[in-house]
């Protein structure tokens, strides 16, 4: 190998080793200077929000009466159709009447004796005491007196007797107690039926309004309770409902509390809060299972869209925030519940706090931004400009 060879190898080897040693000096100066983020910011202000709760329930017949006769007899007419509505007083049942019939009849004429009885009593007691020692003694005006007393009090027994056998004789045509919709009877034409029976002949329920039964568990009623208490949860007027049913569909109309219970169940640990309904088309029948959302009140908090959060190793929920430097600084938060895709923060955040929503995988702490304002949309998307006001949803949850 000639002189000028050597030369050469040795140059490059030099120039190898002089790169191999400024590299990592030149990374570090790259990673010293990166340069600013684009990232999507919104600005924060505290607001009202809604706040209520999601809770299992169950629809609950507004009014269900299990129709049984009230005398005995054989069933000779049906007088409904099952599934039409009907009103209070229609007649559903006619039994045989012929017994009862004759009971009118046979008080009636009881009836009358009674009161051809009375003034022949009557008469007899006048006599006794005009002629009160002038031929009548003491005793006989006792006993015509005695008789009148009884004359008049058999008049009021035939009267009495007399008006129950009409009413026994009203109750062979069996109605319906409410307004309702009457299920399909229970009994045939021919059939006996006796008074009080264990067996209803027919079930009628009454669709509208309709009660819907929601659980709430104790601690977390104990817990708003303290909430009203310490101002932190303003309580509305009234609480209202908006009811989700089986299928997931929205209920149209709000139902209005009607009573919460004054006990606490001893297997499940929830109080039953009642809710009544507007049912006019029948949708909800009773013994569906439903999903409420009840509106109790509004707290004052900050919406933090929940996809600008994160999780520390400890479970506290943290952000980042645009400093008045335009560099990225990492808070922890305090949440009670959501609103539709925002936590509802009440600590950790200043009025006009700007939070970081996107590019949070380029974001450390404090490193520079650009910050563009946005917000995240109904579908959790990050979109320019600011959110369109909106206070039609309501909160849910509480920590």
């Amino acid at each position: 190998m000639t002189y000028a060879a050597r030369k050469l190898i040795g140059i490059g080897a030099s120039l190898c080793l002089g790169l191999m040693l400024s590299a990592p000096v030149a990374g570090a100066q790259t990673a010293g200077k990166q340069a600013p983020v684009s990232v999507g910011v919104m600005a924060m202000k505290r607001q009202p929000v809604p706040q209520g709760f999601d809770l299992p329930g169950r629809a609950v017949a507004y009014e269900q009466v299990a129709v049984r006769p009230r005398v005995g007899g054989v069933v000779t007419k049906i007088l409904y159709t099952p599934g039409t509505p009907v009103s209070a007083g229609t007649p559903l049942f006619q039994l045989d009447d012929a017994a009862y019939v004759a009971a009118v009849a046979s008080d009636a004429a009881t009836l009358a004796t009674a009161e051809a009885n009375v003034p022949v009593k009557q008469a007899a007691f006048d006599r006794a005491t005009r002629l009160v020692n002038q031929g009548a003694t003491r005793v006989d005006v006792e006993t015509a007196q005695y008789e009148l007393a009884a004359a008049k009090a058999e008049l009021d027994a035939a009267r009495a007797a007399l008006d129950y056998a009409r009413t026994q004789l009203s109750w062979t045509t069996i109605t319906s107690p409410i307004e309702g919709i009457p299920e399909v009877q229970s009994v045939s034409v021919g059939d006996l039926v006796t008074a009080g029976q264990a067996t209803a002949m027919t079930t009628v329920t009454r669709l509208d309004p309709i009660y819907v039964d929601m659980l709430e568990p104790s601690m977390r009623f104990l817990d708003i309770r303290r909430r009203i208490d310490d101002g932190i949860l303003t309580p509305n007027q009234r609480a209202e409902a908006t009811l989700y049913l089986e299928n997931g569909e929205v209920y149209t109309g709000s139902g209005q509390l009607v009573t919460p219970s004054a006990v606490v169940s001893t297997s499940t640990g929830t109080i039953t809060v009642r809710f009544a309904f507007e049912n006019p088309d029948h949708r909800i029948m009773p013994g569906m299972f439903l999903r409420g959302f009840v509106t109790l009140g509004t707290m004052q908090g900050f919406l933090v869209p929940q996809r600008a959060t994160a999780r520390s190793s400890t479970g506290e929920l943290t952000a980042f925030i645009v400093d008045n430097e335009d560099k990225a600084r990492q808070v922890t938060l305090t949440s009670t519940g959501t609103y539709r895709n925002n936590w509802i923060v009440t600590a950790g955040l200043q009025e006009g706090d700007r939070v970081i929503l996107d590019a949070l995988k380029s974001v450390t702490a404090g490193r520079a931004v650009i910050p563009v304002e946005a917000h995240v949309d109904e579908f959790g998307l990050v979109q320019n400009g600011a959110p369109a006001p909106d206070d039609s949803a309501p909160a849910t949850g509480v920590n």
